[in-house]
């Protein structure tokens, strides 16, 4: 399978996800809001998405899929069975527990983690029974990466991509159908959040079986290749703990400010979350089994070259996303969030964090691309390091920009520091000579940067002609936005063939590099 057919599976469910992911947030702004019970919601959806980054999509992804894909050739699909059922033992018992703990002392993890809704009690009280209620979907979610992990070794990657896609048509029906039958709609999506979970892990047991890996339940043993799955994945937990710190930093410090805010970082961080996810993860997920391949085979040329070809195709979408995420903001979060409990105010606060996101829309997508070139390498410990120093970034800078800009300034530490992480992680490839800018990268990102800035202009002055059908009825709504969009997507392609930025061939060259 070529870099670019794996790259355009995985990144095509995942854009199915998106798509469903804002019909979700669409409902959820109109039945929600942004007011307590949205925030008491997104706080306890984060927990659960703040360990399952940690156990499953950090951590242990980066350990196991190197040590899985290497048993798989050198000593076969039963030895590679037993470690994935090793594997899968050990990391249900250490969700059990956390589990277990996180129900007994979820007052106390809300009190630490969101300090400033203890003012309220019914606030605080509604946080902690919505948090207990979903937290059992990092066991189930955690469980998923690993037999994701097993697929991905296999090159099917469309098994894995799809899981998002069940979550949210269990959010979306939670809201269609049971919103108004339990006490708040907050607790319809929080059960819904723990069923997908469960629901997610069957169908993916059931895929792995189906492609001759039927991983069974037994008792955990410390043998010698969960050693140093352990050994590897300890470095990623600490960062991937780390990077999961300096988020739950930002959602202490939010809650201290006024209502709404967390609310509004969320739902900009959801549109800002779709060029990454699309893109950014389908990358990151193509690229680790494939250069741990190519480092296996000692071909470092081809390493370099297949980064460089990855940086060309995340960036090649991802900076005229970034560039129209700050031009054009307001208008996109006021079709498609603003109507009933979300007001025209939140819409003003929640495009300014959407336009500070979208300042570090490229760094976050560079570094799903720079991160394999370490992990292919087991090399968990430098990004660590890495992590730590834009962590300590992060927090001045929160302490700094939040008193004048309060939520806003929140997102943008969040894009400055993830630009200080991208430095570190592709320096620190540079100097040990496991990375280097190519000719071609170099010319095609300059003219990426070119062409999406003519872009913006182009559409800031089609947004002062669109204003009055974007202020008008819903059906003149969507055809002001539509007419945005179209109206970016045609001036970036246009441009980009006529500076060269991209070229006809360049689809058959892709289709050729194999994985």
């Amino acid at each position: 399978m070529s870099i670019l057919k794996a790259t355009a599976i995985f990144g095509s469910f995942t854009f199915l996800s998106r798509i469903l992911g804002f019909v979700r947030d669409i409902l959820m702004a109109s039945i929600l809001g942004a007011g307590m019970v949205a925030d008491c919601f997104v706080v306890a959806f984060k927990l659960p998405n703040f360990f399952r980054r940690l156990f499953a999509e950090g951590a242990f992804s980066a350990a196991f899929v190197p040590i899985f894909s290497a048993t798989l050739e050198q000593d076969g699909q039963e030895e590679a069975v037993v470690f994935a059922e090793e594997a899968f033992a050990g990391l249900m018992v250490v969700l059990l527990l956390l589990v277990g703990l996180m129900e007994i002392f979820a007052p106390a993890v809300i009190y630490v983690l969101a300090g400033g809704f203890a003012d309220d009690t019914v606030k605080f009280d509604l946080a902690v029974l919505l948090t207990r209620i979903t937290f059992p979907f990092i066991l189930f979610i955690s469980l998923v990466s690993l037999l994701g992990g097993i697929l991905n070794s296999l090159g099917r990657f469309a098994e894995t991509a799809a899981m998002p896609i069940i979550l949210n048509i269990f959010l979306i029906s939670a809201l269609v159908f049971f919103a108004n039958r339990l006490e708040t709609p907050a607790h319809a999506l929080a059960i819904a959040v723990s069923l997908a979970g469960f629901v997610q892990l069957v169908w993916l047991w059931r895929a792995c079986r189906k492609a001759g890996y039927r991983i069974r339940i037994k008792w955990p043993h410390m043998t010698p290749k969960v050693r140093e799955l352990l050994r590897i994945m300890g470095p990623a937990a600490l960062g991937a703990g780390v990077i999961q710190l300096n988020l739950m930093l930002d959602m202490i410090l939010a809650s201290h400010l006024p209502d709404g805010s967390m609310s509004f970082l969320f739902y900009a961080d959801r549109l800002n979350q779709l060029p990454i996810g699309v893109i950014g993860v389908a990358l990151g997920t193509v690229l680790l089994p494939m250069l741990s391949r190519e480092i296996a085979a000692g071909n470092g040329h081809q390493v370099i070259h297949s980064q460089n070809r990855a940086i060309e195709m995340g960036l090649f979408l991802t900076v005229p996303a970034a560039v129209a995420f700050i031009v054009v903001p307001y208008e996109l979060i006021h079709v498609l969030l603003e109507r009933n409990r979300f007001t025209a105010e939140d819409t003003l606060q929640t495009s300014l964090a959407l336009a500070a996101y979208a300042a570090g829309l490229p760094a976050y997508v560079l570094a799903k691309v720079f991160s394999p070139g370490y992990f292919a390498r087991k090399d968990t410990r430098t990004p660590v390091k890495f992590a730590m120093i834009a962590l300590v970034a992060n927090v001045i800078l929160n302490i700094a920009l939040m008193i004048p800009l309060k939520h806003v300034g929140l997102a943008l530490a969040t894009a400055i520091s993830a630009w200080l992480n991208v430095a570190l992680l592709c320096g620190g490839l540079v100097r040990r000579g496991h990375f280097h800018f190519d000719k071609q990268a170099l010319g095609r990102l300059t003219r990426y940067v070119i062409c999406s800035l003519l872009m913006g202009a182009v559409v800031w002055y089609v947004s002062t002609l669109t204003a009055p059908l974007i202020g008008g009825a819903f059906y003149e709504k969507i055809t002001g936005i539509a007419v945005l969009v179209m109206t970016g997507i045609v001036t970036y392609i246009l441009l980009a063939f006529l500076t060269g930025a991209i070229r006809k061939e360049d689809l058959a060259i892709l289709r050729r590099r194999k994985i």
